[in-house]
């Protein structure tokens, strides 16, 4: 059976054929996926989040650290909070060309999980910030714990990039 892997024990006998993981796209999605802008789209502002969170995180330690640039820090958080919100916005127009859902497709739906704790630790930061709640640091650390979670879900959404690469391969 195509696409079915063939599974071992510990002493590597044979337990026979299991299904392998579906496909993450089908033919049809693919074809939407490779039609839509808004995958050019996504492939533009990951990077661009990438780099302004590159950026912020920088800001934010220095001024952690030494307690000088607090404005740009906190500037800097909120610039990465929209390019957040902008890629997830057209992420999810990305999400219903291809898979016809808003958010949650099957092939993407721990990813999203895991984008909403990313986008609510961001958000607290600007609650923080816009009502004055908190000390700097206290904004500084919810920025971070966001930022933590960014990295995860970044690696996350690259896991499912090599692996729809692999899967055109194989």
């Amino acid at each position: 059976m195509r696409g079915d892997a063939i599974r071992f024990d510990a002493a590597g006998q044979t337990l026979g054929r299991q299904p392998a993981r579906p496909a993450l796209y089908t033919p049809e999605e693919r074809e939407r996926r490779d039609s839509t802008r808004w995958t050019l789209v996504q492939g533009l502002l990951a990077p661009f989040q990438f780099l302004v969170f590159l950026i912020s995180l920088g800001l934010v330690v220095r001024s952690l650290w030494t307690g000088e640039g607090v404005m740009a820090a906190d500037i800097s958080v909120v610039v990465k909070t929209f390019t957040l919100y902008a890629i997830m916005v057209t992420g999810s127009i990305w999400e219903k060309v291809v898979f016809g859902k808003w958010l949650f497709a099957r092939a993407f739906f721990w990813e999203d999980v895991f984008s909403m704790l990313v986008i609510a630790l961001h958000t607290a930061y600007l609650v923080m910030l816009l009502g004055h709640y908190g000390s700097f640091e206290q904004r500084m650390q919810i920025a971070l714990a966001g930022y933590a979670a960014y990295v995860i879900n970044a690696g996350q959404f690259l896991l499912k990039l090599r692996a729809a690469r692999l899967e055109v391969a194989a």
